[in-house]
C-alpha cells in the first residue's frame, strides 16, 4: 500500500512563491560575484522554484484514520455520510488502495457495484450541486476527457504554438504534434502525477485557449509556447493577490471556480487587462475589469452584493512585478524579439543564459525569421523557472539588440553572460537606492555584509534569483528604470564600447 502522503487527496494546484529556496537551508548565502565575465553569475547553491503542494480536503491524520479502518466500515461511513467532500475523501482512499474495479459486495439492479460506480454517482451529484472542485477531482480519478480536447490542441499547434503541460522546471512535457485524445489524457495525467484536479484543469484550459486563439488570435502574438503549468500558477497567484489569501486558499478558490468563471479569469490574464476580483460566496466571484484607455466596460462573472468601485483603482505597488510575472509565465516577448537576438548573436561568439549557450553558428544555419531559431532561443529561456526573472533576461537581451542595431560597436566580443548583466544592473540599482535612501533600503540596499536573508536562504524581500523585488517592480523607463540600469551594466561589461571620446546615445 502507498504511504499516507500518497493517499492524500491530490486535488491541488502548485502555488509558487516568489522567493527562491536553495537546496539546503543552512549555511551562509553567497550572492553573485560581480566579476568581469564570470562563468556562473548566480549563487553557487542551486536555486529552484519553490513549490507548495496543496492538499485540498484531507489531512494526514485523517488519511491515517482511513488506513486503519476496515473496508466494510469505510463503505458504512460512505453510506451514512451526507457530505460530498467526505464521500470524495473516502472514495479517493479506496481508489488508491483498492483500485477502481474493486468489488464492493453491493448489488444494484442485480449488478455488482464497483468503486468506479460509486465514484460515477458522486461525480453526478457534484455536477448537480455545482461543486466544481469535486467535479474536477472525481472526473480526473475516473479518467474523463473534456470534449474536443484533441481538436483544441490541434488548433493551437497549427497556429505554430507549442504546448507544455506539467509544472516547471522538472515536470514539463512538451506537445509539438497532434495526438489522439487518449494519448493526450495519459500525457497530461503523467505530467501531474497523482494530482487529478490539476490534470483536469489543464484539459479545461487547453479548450479555452483554443477558443481564444480562434476568435482573437492577436492575444497570442509573440507567444511561441503556452506553458499551462505556469499559467495555472499565475491564476492562483492572482487570486491570492486580489483576495488577500495564502496559497492553499487560492488553490481552493481556483479549483472551485465554475467553468464560466475559469474562462473569464483566463481571458483577463491572457489579454493583459487589469482586473480585480471580489468574493461573493464560496466559489463565487466577481471579476471587474479596471478602467483604462483600452478598457471601457466592466465584465462580471456574478453580481456582487456590495459596490466594487473601490476595486477599480489598481494597486500601483507591485504593478510591474506582476506584469513581468504574467509576461514571463505566458512566454510573451517584444515584437521582432527573435530576429533581433539573431543580430546580436551574429556579432558575438555566443549568448549564455542560465548555463545554456546559444552559439554563433546558429546564424549560419538559420535565418533571422526562421521558426526553428525562435524555438532554439525559447528553449534556452524556458530553463529559467521564475517568470519575473525570465522577463528581466528578455529585457537585457532587448537592450543588447539596441547596441547591435545602432552600431555602437562592430563586434560585441566573446560569449555574453546575460545573467551577469541582470545581476550587475541589480547591484547598480541597489547602489543608487542606498544613495537616495530609496524603498530598497528596507531589504537589499545595504552593504553586502549587512544584508539579511530568510532562514531558508532567500532574500528578505522575496526576490527571485537573488534580484531585489523592488528592482522587479521598477518601470522599464525612467532614471530608476530597469532599462537604464541594464544599459549601464552593458556599458561596463562590453569591452567594445568606447571609453573615451564622444558617443551618440540613442537608447532612452
Amino acid at each position: 500500500m502507498e504511504s499516507n502522503e500518497t493517499l492524500e487527496r491530490r486535488g491541488s494546484i502548485f502555488f509558487s512563491a516568489s522567493a527562491d529556496l536553495p537546496d539546503s537551508g543552512t549555511g551562509d548565502v553567497k550572492y553573485p560575484t560581480l566579476e568581469k565575465n564570470p562563468k556562473v553569475p548566480t549563487p553557487e547553491k542551486k536555486i529552484e522554484l519553490p513549490i507548495i503542494s496543496v492538499s485540498r480536503h484531507r489531512a494526514q491524520s485523517e488519511s491515517q484514520q482511513y488506513a486503519d479502518t476496515e473496508v466494510d466500515e469505510l463503505f458504512a461511513m460512505l453510506r451514512e455520510s451526507e457530505s460530498l467532500d467526505e464521500q470524495g475523501d473516502i472514495l479517493q482512499f479506496l481508489v488508491a488502495s483498492k483500485g477502481l474495479d474493486y468489488n464492493t459486495d453491493m448489488l444494484e439492479n442485480g449488478r455488482v457495484v464497483t468503486v468506479r460506480d460509486l465514484l460515477k454517482g458522486l461525480y453526478e451529484k457534484a455536477c448537480q450541486q455545482k461543486m466544481w472542485g469535486l467535479v474536477r477531482h472525481t472526473a480526473g480519478m475516473l479518467g474523463k476527457r473534456v470534449e474536443d480536447l484533441a481538436k483544441s490542441v490541434t488548433d493551437l499547434l497549427v497556429r505554430q504554438k507549442q504546448i507544455t503541460v506539467g509544472m516547471p522546471p522538472n515536470n514539463e512535457h512538451t506537445i509539438t504534434a497532434p495526438l489522439p485524445e487518449s494519448e493526450l489524457r495519459l500525457l497530461i495525467h503523467e505530467a501531474y502525477g497523482q494530482d487529478d484536479s490539476t490534470a483536469m484543469l489543464t484539459q479545461e484550459l487547453l479548450v479555452y485557449l483554443a477558443m481564444f486563439i480562434r476568435t482573437e488570435p492577436h492575444l497570442f502574438m509573440e507567444m511561441l509556447r503556452l506553458r499551462i503549468g505556469l499559467i495555472i500558477q499565475v491564476m492562483a497567484t492572482e487570486l491570492s493577490r486580489t483576495l488577500i489569501c495564502d496559497g492553499d486558499e487560492a488553490s481552493e478558490h481556483l479549483l472551485n471556480l465554475s467553468p464560466f468563471e475559469m474562462k473569464n479569469l483566463l481571458y483577463h490574464i491572457i489579454s493583459g487587462k487589469e482586473f480585480a476580483i471580489s468574493s461573493v460566496g464560496r466559489g463565487n466571484f466577481s471579476i471587474v475589469s479596471n478602467k483604462s484607455s483600452r478598457i471601457s466596460k466592466k465584465s462580471h462573472i456574478s453580481l456582487a452584493a456590495d459596490p466594487v468601485d473601490d476595486l477599480i483603482e489598481p494597486d500601483r505597488q507591485g504593478q510591474w512585478l506582476r506584469r513581468r510575472r504574467l509576461d514571463g509565465a505566458l512566454n510573451r516577448v517584444p515584437r521582432d524579439f527573435y530576429p533581433r537576438v539573431w543580430i546580436v548573436l551574429e556579432r558575438c561568439h555566443g549568448i549564455d543564459i542560465a548555463g545554456k549557450v546559444l552559439p554563433q553558428c546558429l546564424t549560419q544555419e538559420m535565418t533571422p525569421g526562421e521558426l526553428k531559431f525562435a524555438l532554439a532561443v525559447e528553449t534556452v529561456l524556458n530553463t529559467i523557472p521564475q517568470p519575473e526573472y525570465r522577463q528581466l533576461i528578455v529585457e537585457a537581451l532587448m537592450v543588447l539588440t539596441l547596441v547591435a542595431e545602432y552600431n555602437v560597436a562592430p563586434f560585441l566580443g566573446g560569449t555574453i553572460q546575460i545573467e551577469y548583466l541582470v545581476h550587475r544592473a541589480n547591484e547598480l540599482f541597489l547602489s543608487d537606492q542606498m544613495s537616495c535612501d530609496g524603498d530598497a533600503t528596507l531589504c537589499c540596499a545595504k552593504p553586502r555584509d549587512q544584508r539579511e536573508t530568510t532562514n531558508t536562504g532567500g532574500l528578505l524581500c522575496g526576490g527571485a534569483a537573488y534580484i531585489c523585488q523592488h528592482f522587479y517592480d521598477s518601470a522599464p523607463s525612467g532614471a530608476y528604470g530597469t532599462m537604464t540600469y541594464l544599459t549601464r551594466a552593458i556599458a561596463i561589461y562590453l569591452d567594445c564600447v568606447p571609453k573615451t571620446g564622444e558617443l551618440e546615445c540613442r537608447i532612452s
